[in-house]
């Protein structure tokens, strides 16, 4: 379960690689402070709503890039996978 977020971390960097060069270091940063400062959650409701949200705010930022929310499929099967444990 704890995996669960260092998974999602993992796949957002992964999708900030798809965004334009000026915005990958906005985001790559943002991305970084928001799961820093919510590493140390232990209700796993609590990490279930940060994992969709961290889904629903890529698959928002990657269509305001006009990139194929899609892209998000991985990151999505992390967050479902941890709400079905």
């Amino acid at each position: 379960m704890a995996n669960a977020g260092l998974r999602a971390y993992r796949e957002v960097l992964r999708l900030v690689r798809r965004l334009p060069a000026d915005a990958r270091t906005y985001y790559a940063k943002y991305a970084r402070e928001n799961f820093v400062n919510y590493r140390h959650l232990s209700a796993d409701d609590d990490l279930a709503a940060l994992l969709r949200r961290a889904h629903d705010h890529s698959a928002w930022v990657l269509s305001k890039y006009s990139i194929d929310a899609a892209e998000a499929a991985r990151l999505k099967e992390v967050c479902v996978e941890h709400a079905a444990e």
